[in-house]
């Protein structure tokens, strides 16, 4: 999903869309089915290094840990290089 974000359309649609592109991103790199729940979430980060701010991506599984994967990075500049880079190795979100 590549669609064209209007950059003068409000922050928090031009977020939505961002959201939903990241969410297709990570539903196809880990082979998610469409019935897994995925949130992504602008938060706050406090780590040494860290930008102000990072996107963080939840997978919500049946009768799983939530996982989550963190891109360090607002959630507009998240690309989906980025998202490949963060997501674990043997194609798993690490779980907290």
């Amino acid at each position: 999903m590549s669609g064209f974000v209007n950059p003068l359309a409000p922050k928090f649609t031009r977020l939505k869309a961002k959201s939903t592109e990241i969410k297709g991103w990570v539903r196809e790199l880990l082979e998610l089915p469409e019935d897994t729940a995925i949130t992504v979430s602008e938060l706050a980060c406090r780590d040494d290094g860290c930008p102000d701010i990072e996107t963080v991506i939840g997978i919500l599984e049946p009768d799983t840990p939530i996982a989550t994967i963190r891109v360090h990075c607002p959630m507009s500049d998240v690309t989906r290089e980025n998202v490949v880079e963060a997501v674990p190795p043997r194609g798993r979100a690490e779980d907290h």
